[in-house]
């Protein structure tokens, strides 16, 4: 099992996930949003389990600073944004195989480590 993260080094949920799994023993390839942002079409699963609009953190320091609180965007149009700005994404994004959660979400971490 392998666990891939993307999120950043200053995310207190991203952090979480990290140890999370390595006090399981599970390797984890960790992305860090500063350095490389996403692809399209990784952003491109987590929007087809849950939608565009729960990737999109609104609390963001980053979100505020775009002036996106009043955004009437197509789906297509935020998947670009978010791919543009990754800043703008709920912390973190953890993909196991073809499974997938957004932020913290332990009890789902635990079944698929069984522990």
């Amino acid at each position: 099992m392998e666990i891939q993260i993307f999120g950043t080094k200053k995310s207190a949920a991203t952090r979480k996930a990290q140890r999370f799994f390595s006090e399981r023993r599970i390797r984890v390839h960790f992305v860090d949003l500063t350095q490389r942002a996403a692809s399209p079409s990784e952003l491109r699963r987590f929007v087809q389990k849950f939608g565009v609009a729960a990737l999109i953190d609104r609390s963001s320091k980053r979100f505020a600073e775009l002036g996106l609180a009043h955004a009437g965007y197509s789906d297509d149009r935020w998947l670009q944004i978010l791919a543009e700005e990754p800043l703008l994404l709920v912390q973190p994004l953890v993909r196991n195989a073809n499974q997938l959660t957004i932020g913290e979400a332990e009890a789902t971490w635990r079944e698929w480590t069984g522990r």
